[in-house]
């Protein structure tokens, strides 16, 4: 039976991982670690897992006491690497759902170096909900020549307000491709507006996430881009709990030289905490093998280069998320 220890795993995020991987039902030890482990013992009890103490600037003292580890799940904030360093030396996988573009380069080459089982890095938008949605939609088309991904941020969505409290961490200069060039932009210089049939447009600046060199390789788009908006989700529009909303516009053309666009929405009615928490557990499947497919091999990989997008998408539709495709208008000649 695999070991899984889920670091930062009572938190909001960390929570929903450790529930989706019980309703998942595969038949794994999971472990919770956290620097205030009385806080985790309810949630311990509840999804039959164990609590350790865990710090992540000095994590070798809980990875020694949670035991052998097959996997480290890290739903935490790791700037300098610590947790990922102390996972691999002690022969555990690693999956990591926090970090940016510009920060990503020191932990591919420490996970590179050290890595005697998989290291996916996984710190897309929504551990990978956004660059699952663009791949599988570039799957339709001939040519990709535009990418435009978005996100909507609800401020009635618990995760909302803890995003907001980090809002160091995600802004600054943006990445983004244009005319097949990676410009470094001033996110306030570059706001665009993003259209919603049927509820208010919203305007989004842009990020400097994984999935834009993601979607950028993958595709070979020249213009790819992600923004991020605040407004009213589908969910509170409708009255109910706050949603996320995803939106990914494509525009290129087909196997016959015509003008297509289409827009995929991945819309999670649970928020985005739990959008976040199905694309760990899609990478933890992966890692480990639980999809039916080999396990990974040792290593550091990225989520687009190993999960297959469409099953991707069919694994967030089995946890309630909503995922649908429209025609959009295509670029004017």
């Amino acid at each position: 039976m695999f070991r899984i220890l889920v670091a930062g795993g009572y938190g909001l995020v960390g929570a929903r991982i450790v529930r989706t991987l019980r309703t998942a039902g595969h038949a794994v030890e999971i472990v919770v670690g956290g620097r205030r482990p009385e806080e985790g013992a309810a949630l311990a009890r509840e999804w039959d897992a164990r609590v350790v103490a865990l710090d992540t600037d000095h994590p070798e003292d809980g990875l020694t006491e949670a035991g052998p580890v097959d996997l480290v799940v890290a739903a935490v904030q790791d700037p300098d690497d610590r947790l990922l360093r102390a996972a691999l030396l002690s022969g555990a996988g690693h999956l990591g759902i926090v970090r940016k573009a510009d920060t990503v380069g020191r932990t591919a080459i420490t996970a590179a170096a050290l890595a005697r089982r998989p290291a996916l890095i996984m710190g897309h938008w929504q551990a990978g909900a956004a660059t699952f949605a663009a791949l599988a939609g570039a799957r339709e088309f001939h040519r990709v020549e535009r990418v435009e991904l978005a996100a909507l941020f609800d401020a009635a969505d618990p995760a909302g307000p803890m995003a907001t409290a980090d809002s160091g961490a995600f802004f600054g200069r943006a990445l983004l491709r244009r005319d097949g060039r990676w410009l470094e932009v001033e996110e306030k210089r570059e706001i665009r507006g993003v259209e919603r049939a049927g509820a208010p447009d919203f305007a989004a600046q842009p990020m400097g996430v994984l999935d834009v060199p993601a979607v950028a390789a993958l595709t070979g788009a020249p213009d790819v881009r992600f923004d991020i908006g605040l407004g009213e989700s589908a969910g509170t529009l409708a009255g109910g709990p706050a949603s996320h909303e995803i939106f990914a516009d494509l525009r290129g053309v087909d196997d016959r030289g015509r003008p297509v666009a289409r827009r995929t929405v991945v819309s999670d009615p649970l928020g985005q905490a739990h959008l976040t928490a199905v694309g760990a557990v899609i990478g933890v499947e992966r890692i480990l093998g639980l999809d039916g497919a080999p396990p990974m091999a040792a290593g550091v990989a990225f989520p687009e280069s190993v999960i297959d997008p469409a099953r991707a998408l069919d694994r967030l539709r089995a946890f309630g998320v909503d995922v649908t495709t429209v025609p959009l208008a295509p670029l004017a000649a």
